[in-house]
């Protein structure tokens, strides 16, 4: 019988490169930071642990011990699957021929314009079904599912209000009528359409800048995952982003999903600084 997986409770490689390195990650539930220095191995260690998970299909059993040597640990230990999310961050150029031909949308250009546009089904899928559960509640005749029905809808709009406080400075606000991901932008000195000013800008995604490109991908990414279990891996998410942001990162995660075991590696000491410094791992006490 299948069993999901609360988080990942151990990770362990054989060797982390060609005759070296056998690495033991004991992980917390909550948050786990890999820091060292350049070449030690910290993208290496999230690369190998996301191939593992990738191996398989989502909700697949999780391979106790994978072809490159990596041995996953769940918990409750006789769990026999873990929903996961990846996270890249870097914003290159699509190159990929196969990939670009199937698209349909030249707009999309780059690898977070790919993240972006994929998650753009599932965040329609995560509105379809949060609608259906409103729905069930509000007309089952129970006056207490009235108040559970705008708690199902409290994650999106809690979403919405982060990314809109988040791009304010841009003057970018997430349109609310659409069913897809786009923005509404106010020009600079302008009071918006129908007061005297300019008409506001419809923005896609793909016309954001490459931090918020990045911001918006991980925020939708933890927000479509329902605040279920799972765990969320990241190879130094603070590219690109404003430092600011980068503080405030992981309490933005925990916030829209306190259930989301997070897995970064990173070179910056700004995801740290609001009370994180006790769950950083450095690569050299977890191998030899």
């Amino acid at each position: 019988m299948r069993k999901r997986a609360d988080y990942i409770q151990s990770i362990e490689i054989k060797a982390l490169w060609k005759g070296g390195r056998h690495v033991v990650w004991n992980l917390q539930p909550d948050v786990n930071i890999l820091s060292g220095i350049n070449g030690v191995g910290k993208s290496t260690i999230i690369n190998h642990s996301a191939r593992t998970l990738a191996e398989i299909d989502r909700d697949e059993i999780v391979p106790k011990d994978a072809p490159q040597g990596v041995t996953i640990k769940l918990m409750p230990e006789d769990a026999t699957y873990i929903k996961f999310d990846v996270i890249r961050s870097f914003d290159r150029p699509l190159l990929h021929s196969d990939l670009l031909e199937k698209l349909s949308d030249s707009r999309v250009k780059t690898e977070l314009d790919w993240q972006i546009y994929r998650l753009q089904k599932r965040f329609l899928d995560y509105q379809v079904n949060i609608g259906n559960r409103i729905i069930e509640l509000l007309t089952s005749g129970d006056p207490q599912d009235q108040a559970k029905a705008a708690e199902v809808g409290a994650p999106k709009k809690q979403f919405q209000d982060m990314i809109d406080e988040l791009f304010a400075d841009t003057h970018k606000k997430i349109d609310r009528k659409s069913n897809e991901i786009q923005f509404l932008q106010t020009p600079t000195g302008s009071r918006g359409q129908g007061t005297g000013g300019k008409e506001q800008e419809v923005l896609t995604p793909y016309q954001l800048s490459s931090g918020e490109k990045q911001m918006l991908a991980i925020l939708m990414t933890v927000l479509v995952e329902n605040r279920e279990p799972y765990a969320l891996l990241m190879d130094e998410p603070e590219i690109s982003l404003h430092i600011d942001w980068q503080q405030r990162l992981i309490d933005l995660i925990r916030q829209l999903n306190p259930n989301a075991q997070i897995i970064l590696s990173t070179h910056s000491p700004a995801l740290i600084m609001d009370g994180w410094m006790g769950n950083v791992t450095e690569v050299g006490d977890i191998s030899n």
